[in-house]
C-alpha cells in the first residue's frame, strides 16, 4: 500500500453544537479560538484585538465578563466583529444572563459554581431565549473542594468528575447544547483527562493545555498535548494559551492542524535549518516571507531549501519552491518542476507573487467549480 499522509487519524464521535454560526464537534471542521487580553469595558481595543485575530483565521473568541459593565459592553463588540464571541463567566449568574442579553453566542459557565438550581434555571432560560451554547470549563487549579478533599490532588479521575458534575445539572434541565474541557498546566495531566473524558460522553470537547507559559515554551507544551490529542482523535475546538498576543495564540492553533493535515489555511512553509552549502540566507529569507505572505489565507505549500541537496526532492511536492544555486542565482520550481532562475535581490519579492498569483488561480478555480456544481 503507498503512503497516504493523515491516514491515520480517525475523529472521536460527538454530539454537535454550534457556538453562533460555527459547528462544533459531529465532524466539523475543528475551530481555533482565543481570548482577549483587554478590559472588555475599553470596547474600542477589544474590538482592535479581535479584528487581528479575525485576520490571522480566528473562528471563535472569548471575552472576560467579570462585572456587569464588562457583560454589557459585549452588546458594542459583537456589533463590531465577525466571529462568534463567547463570555467567559465565573461564579455570577447576573452576568451570565446579561452576556445572553447583549449577544454573546456561547456563555463559559459553570453551572455548579452559580448557586441555587433557580439561578440554574434562569441561565438556561437565558441561552435557550437567545440561542446560546455553553462551555463548561473544569480547570486543575479551581477544582471544587469536595473533589479535592477526596483525591487529595488534581488528577485526571477529578478532572473527569467535575465535568461530569456540571454536565448532569444541565442535562437534568434538558439542556444539552454544551461542550466541555478539563484543563491543566500539566500536559500529562491534561492529556489524560481528555483520554478518560472522551471515552465516557460524545459532548464535543474544547481542548488545551491552559497557563501552558510564553510563546516558546507554551507552544512546545501545546504542541505535545494537544497534538497528541489530536492525532487520537479527541478534540472539537482548541484554544493554544499562551502569555502572548491573541493573534500568535491562534497562528500556533491553526499551525497545529496544519502539521496533522486537520485543516489547511494560507502558506505552508516547508524550510531547510540552512548550513555552509546554503546559496542564501535562508533563516531571514522565511521570516521575512512568513511575515509577508502571512495575509494570503488559500492553502499553497512553498519550499524554501538553501541548496541543490534536499532542494528538488522537496520542490517535489509542493506548489513553489525555491533551492539555492551558485553565481547569485536560484532555481524556482513550480508543481514540483524546474522553471526558471532568479537572481537573489529578487528573489524575495518574485516568490511573493508567484505566491500571490496562486492563490487568486486557486480561489478563481474554486469559484469556478463551485458554480459548476450549482
Amino acid at each position: 500500500m503507498s503512503y497516504r499522509p493523515y491516514q491515520e487519524i480517525i475523529r472521536r464521535k460527538s454530539r454537535r453544537v454550534y457556538v453562533g454560526k460555527v459547528p462544533v464537534g459531529d465532524g466539523a471542521p475543528i475551530s481555533v479560538q482565543t481570548m482577549t487580553n483587554t478590559l472588555t469595558t475599553d470596547v474600542e481595543a477589544t474590538v482592535a484585538q479581535i479584528r487581528r485575530a479575525e485576520v490571522a483565521g480566528v473562528d471563535i473568541v472569548r471575552v472576560s465578563c467579570p462585572d456587569r459593565d464588562s457583560a454589557l459592553a459585549l452588546k458594542d463588540i459583537v456589533r463590531e466583529v465577525n466571529v462568534p464571541i463567547v463570555a467567559d463567566i465565573h461564579f455570577h449568574y447576573k452576568r451570565a444572563i446579561e452576556a445572553a442579553d447583549s449577544g454573546a453566542a456561547c456563555l463559559r459557565i459553570n453551572p455548579g459554581n452559580i448557586g441555587s438550581d433557580e439561578r440554574v434555571k434562569e441561565v438556561i432560560k437565558a441561552a435557550r431565549e437567545h440561542g446560546c451554547s455553553m462551555r463548561i470549563g473544569v480547570n486543575a487549579g479551581s477544582l471544587e473542594k469536595h473533589l479535592l478533599e477526596k483525591y487529595g490532588e488534581p488528577n485526571p479521575e477529578a478532572l473527569v468528575e467535575s465535568a461530569q458534575y456540571h454536565a448532569n445539572i444541565l442535562q437534568q434541565h434538558d439542556f444539552h447544547d454544551f461542550k466541555i474541557s478539563v484543563k491543566a498546566s500539566d500536559v500529562f495531566l491534561a492529556v489524560a483527562a481528555y483520554q478518560q473524558l472522551a471515552e465516557v460522553c460524545d459532548h464535543p470537547l474544547h481542548i488545551g493545555i491552559t497557563e501552558a507559559g510564553g510563546r516558546r515554551m507554551g507552544t512546545v507544551k501545546s504542541s505535545i498535548g494537544l497534538g497528541s490529542l489530536l492525532w487520537a482523535g479527541i478534540g472539537d475546538t482548541l484554544r493554544v494559551s499562551l502569555s502572548d498576543e491573541p493573534e500568535e495564540e491562534v497562528r500556533v492553533g491553526w499551525d497545529l492542524l496544519k502539521a496533522l493535515g486537520l485543516r489547511h489555511r494560507g502558506v505552508k512553509v516547508i524550510s531547510c535549518p540552512s548550513c555552509a552549502r546554503q546559496g542564501f540566507n535562508v533563516i531571514e529569507t522565511v521570516r521575512t516571507l512568513e511575515d509577508r505572505l502571512a495575509h494570503i489565507e488559500t492553502p499553497i505549500t512553498l519550499s524554501i531549501i538553501g541548496c541543490v541537496v534536499n532542494g528538488p526532492g522537496e520542490a517535489l511536492m509542493t506548489d513553489l519552491g525555491v533551492t539555492g544555486g551558485g553565481a547569485g542565482r536560484h532555481m524556482i520550481y513550480r508543481a514540483g518542476k524546474t522553471d526558471h532562475t532568479i537572481a537573489a535581490g529578487d528573489m524575495v519579492e518574485h516568490i511573493v507573487e508567484l505566491v500571490e498569483a496562486k492563490a487568486s488561480e486557486l480561489r478563481e478555480r474554486k469559484e469556478t467549480e463551485k458554480l459548476a456544481a450549482e
